[in-house]
């Protein structure tokens, strides 16, 4: 039986745009592209470069930074500030190697640079990590909004170091042209605080919850709409008694140790209740679940 092409391989025929003034590095490139089984297209200019991408949106572009007219890295601020194509990872082909031109590629929105004379197993390295990695992200933010969710990434300052398209039109629905500020504002009032409401238009609430951290001290939300009469209610979590009695004392601050003397098993059995627990519950850290504890458990 024959098995579906991985769509992360080169050979799923991904597209890359090359976009050069030279002929011999387009000829080059052409070459080694297509020997590593991408379909090629190929531009001497910003003008051109934009109608291909009027044509067929790639899957990657090597940009040159140097071009009569439009330069590359007009033409990169140009690609980042259109919706459809802002996706799309940017490799710079320079022999500028001086600060200032690398700082402007990447302020422009460029991923990564390549400097001439080109080594050509370097620039096919760069540029399939890329591509793979803007093609995952992608694959990542289509997956959440389908689902009906939006989700949202804070940085290790709470700032908002991604969005979900989603979860941009909700924000931007709920704060308008706040967004940015008090949007990030709200965003951040989420941990500690289990779920937190803003209201959107037509009666409805939009909610945010804190899932934990995400890696490198980032903290993922996942964002959804409800009912305003039904915001406060919280879904059944079919937690057992036992795990019921964990998650108490859990929230009351007690530790491992203290819930096992205090319930008469063993550190390591609670341990294994807390991992249901978790897993329950969606979260992964002791400070969320102590969270929507607080709301399951009104006792607590």
């Amino acid at each position: 039986m024959t098995q579906p092409p991985d769509p992360t391989a080169p050979s799923a025929r991904r597209v890359i745009l090359v976009v050069d003034d030279a002929l011999d590095t387009l000829r080059m490139l052409c070459d080694a592209l297509a020997a590593e089984g991408y379909a090629v297209l190929v531009a001497r200019d910003a003008e051109e470069a934009l109608q291909r991408f009027e044509i067929a949106v790639p899957d990657g572009v090597l940009l040159d930074a140097v071009m009569p007219g439009m330069d590359g890295f007009a033409l990169c601020l140009q690609l980042k500030a259109t919706p459809p194509w802002s996706h799309v990872p940017v490799v710079f082909m320079t022999g500028l190697s001086e600060t200032e031109q690398i700082l402007q590629g990447f302020a422009s929105g460029g991923v990564d640079y390549v400097v001439k004379p080109l080594r050509i197993p370097e620039v096919l390295a760069r540029l399939a990590t890329h591509v793979r990695n803007a093609q995952a992200t992608r694959l990542a933010r289509e997956a959440v909004d389908v689902a009906g969710m939006g989700a949202v990434v804070l940085d290790g300052q709470g700032r908002v170091a991604w969005r979900s398209p989603q979860a941009t039109r909700w924000l931007d629905s709920a704060f308008g042209a706040d967004a940015a500020e008090q949007g990030s504002a709200w965003l951040q009032s989420t941990q500690g605080n289990g779920e937190v409401f803003a209201a959107l238009p037509g009666g409805r609430r939009l909610v945010a919850r804190h899932m934990g951290q995400s890696g490198f001290s980032e903290a993922m939300l996942l964002l959804r709409v409800a009912p305003a009469d039904t915001v406060s209610r919280q879904p059944d979590v079919p937690l057992t008694p036992r795990e019921t009695e964990v998650l108490s004392w859990l929230a009351k601050g007690k530790t491992n140790r203290d819930i096992a003397d205090i319930l008469g098993m063993s550190p390591r059995t609670v341990n294994k209740h807390l991992e249901h627990i978790f897993e329950k519950l969606g979260v992964e850290t002791r400070s969320a679940a102590t969270a929507i504890a607080g709301q399951l458990l009104p006792q607590v």
